[in-house]
């Protein structure tokens, strides 16, 4: 009725055994998130230069687009005054 002396102590053994395979499989499941996330990591900082340089090339646009349009205003202040100039000759 009693278990048998052996059976009393590999009980201990096999429970330390399981946890064991349950915390080595836990170590690779972290190791592999791990991987994933330096990976991730990795993915997005290149994205986040990309993103970098298109945000400087579009600042550069801006200000070309914001150069060129002041440059037209002043045009279009000269010729409407050659205009006006040369309304005043035909009179």
């Amino acid at each position: 009725m009693s278990k048998p002396a052996t059976a009393l102590q590999l009980e201990p053994i096999d429970r330390l055994e399981e946890k064991i395979t349950l915390l080595v499989s836990l170590v690779a499941q972290l190791r592999a998130e791990q991987a994933q996330a330096q990976a991730d990591h990795s993915r997005l900082t290149q994205e986040l230069a990309t993103l970098r340089g298109q945000l400087a090339d579009s600042e550069t646009a801006v200000a070309e687009l914001t150069a060129l349009r002041e440059e037209r205003d002043v045009i279009r202040t000269r010729v409407g005054e050659m205009l006006q100039q040369l309304e005043q000759l035909s009179v």
